[in-house]
């Protein structure tokens, strides 16, 4: 059954419907601390058990997952249970995880409450935690019963963490069509708190959605084009381990854009004209990111466990043109490094 995606802007009202049309016998919500400050007070579940985990993507791991899970049982779920996902993709991410494998699986709903987990955590069923030092180094592919996407909560955010979803969605659209990856270069992003502004970001980020829906219904589990979603996320998760957390998850995709951009002008012919506008976007919102040459060995390596690769072959998704997708593309460790020097020049 497809997964079923609600735009709301009457969070209760819509929340309530969905919970009443899934059938439980005992309600659980997860928060981080922030969601449960900032967000949790939008929501109206008085009969519900809350759970909370600390904030940050540190805390995507075995020991959080672990608590989810005992608090679960300390609240006697059962696999007729439903658990509410609220909060950012490390919310969504590790309580799909949890629903997913407690009981071998109970029901869950994610309500995302950042830009980044509306457009990529909540939607196409992957699931899971950092691991090691790795990002999402264990997990399952799970859907959601049910996704409610209120962009409201969207007023509630840092210009940082805007951006950090704003990397997803240009992904999207150089992944898709010209005239979608032409409206997210021209987005004034700085004027997001005019609500006409809010409402036009919404349009984007259900063009968005709808992106990355076609591609996963086409391909669930990841073995062909669903690579395409990995644009920018090889070198781009390789920053992010290399940084452990210091740096947003969508900072560390927009330096992989740039990289794996340049990599697809060398290696697949992508329009240089094309990626140097898209660089000059990512440099003026984004800057530059804070790497030597002497990091190399060191993102190499972290490339090497990434876990799309074959064989001892670093993985990665290119693009010919806009759309125009390529996966399954390797490069020499020169090549890669070529790339990071492109990408350490402001």
């Amino acid at each position: 059954m497809k997964q079923q995606i609600i735009f709301t802007q009457d969070i209760r009202s819509a929340l309530a419907d969905v919970v009443k049309d899934i059938p439980h016998d005992r309600l659980f919500v997860l928060t981080d601390t922030n969601t449960r400050q900032y967000c949790l007070p939008l929501v109206d579940l008085p009969e519900a058990v809350v759970i909370t985990i600390p904030s940050g993507d540190a805390n995507k791991e075995l020991n959080s997952l672990s608590h989810v899970w005992s608090a679960l049982q300390e609240g006697r779920a059962t696999r007729h249970s439903l658990l509410i996902n609220l909060g950012g993709g490390m919310v969504t991410d590790l309580g799909g995880f949890a629903a997913s494998t407690f009981k071998r699986g109970i029901s869950f709903v994610n309500i995302p409450t950042t830009l980044l987990s509306m457009v990529d955590a909540s939607v196409g069923g992957k699931t899971g935690i950092n691991f090691g030092g790795l990002k999402n180094e264990v997990g399952t592919f799970c859907e959601a019963a049910c996704v409610i996407i209120c962009t409201s909560f969207l007023q509630t955010l840092d210009q940082e963490n805007i951006l950090s979803g704003y990397a997803e969605m240009l992904k999207h659209g150089l992944i898709s069509q010209q005239h979608t990856w032409a409206e997210l270069l021209n987005y004034q992003l700085e004027e997001l708190k005019k609500q006409e502004k809010l409402e036009e970001l919404e349009t984007l980020l259900r063009k968005s959605i709808a992106v990355k829906e076609r591609i996963v219904t086409e391909d669930p589990h990841e073995h062909g084009i669903r690579k395409a979603l990995n644009l920018g996320h090889t070198i781009g998760h390789a920053i992010e381990s290399f940084f452990q957390g210091r740096l947003l998850h969508g900072y560390c995709v927009a330096f992989g854009l740039i990289a794996e951009l340049y990599l697809s002008c060398i290696k697949t012919g992508f329009p240089t004209e094309k990626m140097r506008q898209t660089v000059r976007f990512i440099r003026s919102h984004y800057g530059t990111a804070d790497i030597t040459c002497d990091d190399y060995p060191t993102l190499l390596a972290l490339m090497q466990h990434d876990k799309k690769n074959l064989a001892n072959d670093i993985n990665f998704t290119l693009l010919a043109d806009i759309g125009d997708i390529r996966i399954n593309q390797t490069c020499t460790d020169e090549e890669i490094k070529e790339a990071l020097d492109f990408l350490r020049e402001g």
